[in-house]
């Protein structure tokens, strides 16, 4: 007899037949002639790379990569040979800017800039909420900064609606005999406590500048992390992707999901800020404040350890933890920071063993520390802030490519193929995904 939930037979036989018709239908589609996963996986990129390193490749593809998972959506939705549609806050950037290009104010920079491309670059700020808020950039052409764009008009632009999309233009200012400018946010239209993307378009061709302005209340916790030598598991000084340390992605996500204010300091120059953004952005770390060296120095740590300083004193941010190489123990001691507080990637040292905490067993042994509150700053409260925890979706990522990359169709996570004794071809990125915006003036 048949229960009072039980569909008739003949339904059972109809859905039964519908799902092998659909099941057929995938098959058809997914292991056909097209073979979507071949051109994926099996490039002729990698026919150049020795038979004994291609192991090591796939197994770093397996772990890292979302091909896999993206294609099979695909199919599933039935788009499998349409270009996936995108949330409206990933479509790529089209924006139109309020004002419209105008003639040079100096005849030779459309004579010197023509040929080469731009290397624009606005600094991060992070302020305390009721300081003053300034923003600066600097405007240069060619890979090397060869051509400075010396004054011109550049407009500022705020989104102070993220969630919005609307830019708002707060100002123009002009760019002096070094290519700088600083722009001061009118204490009347000061923002108040969040990330607010902020956008510096040259008036002249309509290049721009992005940084991020992130205004926190007096107190905020924060983790600070050294790009190179803690979350680099290779050297690469120009052009190759380094390789990510396992699960360093994990340790910095789990800090931002604890509410802390992430940033990121280096010892590059600032014109390689698109560069060290795109690998942030393609290994999917969270969003924070990058903080970069003016130009060439001699003395990188001294910068990190003057930015960190001002962070301290001027934001008046709390660092809870540092993690870096060794030789950012002496950066993190002149902060007061105490040895327990104080995480250094790699082989132990001994003269410095009463400084600092020696991650000698990686990353993931230390998230599974930090997961269990096993340290007396592990984050057990709400989160700290009101910011939004969010990570890298417009990244520059054609600053690492090379003709002989291998394209993907999205690889926002992937460690570098480079194995040993394999050429330096940094393998490919997906393109960036960015906001879709629209630059308004505000009267």
């Amino acid at each position: 007899a048949k229960g009072p939930g039980c569909p008739p037979r003949g339904g059972a036989s109809l859905a039964g037949g519908a799902l092998t018709g659909l099941a057929s239908t995938v098959l058809e589609r997914w292991w056909g002639t097209k073979r979507i996963d071949y051109s994926l996986y099996c490039p002729e990129a990698l026919t150049a790379f020795p038979t004994v390193t291609l192991p090591h490749l796939f197994h770093a593809s397996y772990w890292e990569s979302a091909d896999v998972v993206a294609f099979i959506l695909r199919q599933v939705e039935g788009r499998g040979g349409e270009r996936p549609q995108l949330a409206e806050c990933e479509e790529p950037s089209m924006y139109s800017p309020a004002f419209p290009r105008e003639k040079w104010q100096r005849k030779r920079t459309q004579v010197k800039i023509r040929n080469v491309t731009s290397n624009h670059r606005a600094s991060d700020v992070v302020v305390c909420e009721g300081r003053p808020q300034v923003l600066s950039g600097r405007f240069m052409y060619g890979p090397l900064d060869v051509v400075t764009l010396t004054g011109e008009k550049v407009d500022v632009y705020i989104m102070t609606q993220p969630l919005s999309g609307k830019w708002i233009h707060f100002g123009t200012e002009v760019t002096n005999s070094s290519g700088r400018l600083t722009f001061p946010v009118p204490p009347e239209r000061s923002l108040g406590i969040g990330v607010y993307p902020v956008r510096m378009v040259v008036r002249g061709d309509h290049t721009h500048a992005e940084c991020c302005l992130t205004v926190v209340a007096r107190g905020t916790e924060a983790v600070v992390f050294s790009i190179d030598g803690s979350f680099t598991a290779s050297v690469s000084i120009m052009g190759s992707d380094p390789k990510v340390r396992a699960g360093a992605v994990d340790v910095v996500r789990h800090w931002q999901d604890s509410g802390y204010l992430i940033v990121y300091v280096t010892g590059r120059p600032d014109m390689q800020k698109h560069r060290v953004v795109a690998w942030l952005s393609q290994h999917n770390f969270p969003h924070g404040v990058v903080s970069f060296c003016d130009g060439l120095t001699h003395d990188p740590l001294r910068q990190k350890a003057v930015f960190l300083q001002s962070l301290v004193q001027e934001v008046e941010l709390n660092i809870v933890a540092g993690y870096g190489s060794p030789k950012d123990v002496a950066v993190y001691g002149a902060l007061g920071l105490p040895p327990s507080q104080t995480y250094i990637v790699g082989r132990a040292v001994r003269k410095l063993q009463a400084q600092c905490q020696f991650l000698s067993e990686g990353y993931v042994a230390h998230l599974a520390q930090l997961e269990a509150g096993a340290h007396p700053h592990a984050p057990q409260a709400p989160p700290r802030t009101g910011l939004a925890k969010s990570s890298y979706v417009a990244a520059p990522v054609d600053f690492l490519r090379k003709q002989s990359q291998l394209l993907r169709s999205r690889g926002p996570s992937q460690v570098d193929r480079e194995g040993p004794g394999t050429p330096p071809t940094a393998l490919a990125r997906a393109k960036a995904r960015s906001v879709s915006l629209k630059l308004d003036s505000e009267e």
